[in-house]
């Protein structure tokens, strides 16, 4: 699991908003310190040099000061393309 960081406040659309300190790709699997599902990354905010993670959280349990972390994706998952057999 790669540390992103720790969660900031929940916004009024509510989702959680965090410090990155790693950027996590959006669509990635958002975790707790237990490897329990929290969420996914819906959005990545401000500058290249300190941004925010804005996390589509499942549930409202309470998870402000909490630190998160993303499950790393497998490097051999690949996207299978369907080809049209010729007539």
């Amino acid at each position: 699991m790669n540390r992103i960081g720790r969660v900031l406040h929940i916004s009024p659309s509510g989702k959680a908003v965090l410090k990155a300190e790693t950027v996590p790709r959006i669509g990635d699997t958002v975790l707790n310190g237990k490897g329990r599902v929290v969420g996914r990354v819906f959005d990545i905010l401000g500058p290249v040099d300190s941004p925010y993670v804005e996390v589509e959280v499942e549930s409202k349990r309470k998870i402000v000061g909490r630190l998160l972390y993303v499950s790393p994706r497998p490097k051999n998952l690949k996207r299978k393309v369907k080809r049209r057999r010729p007539r």
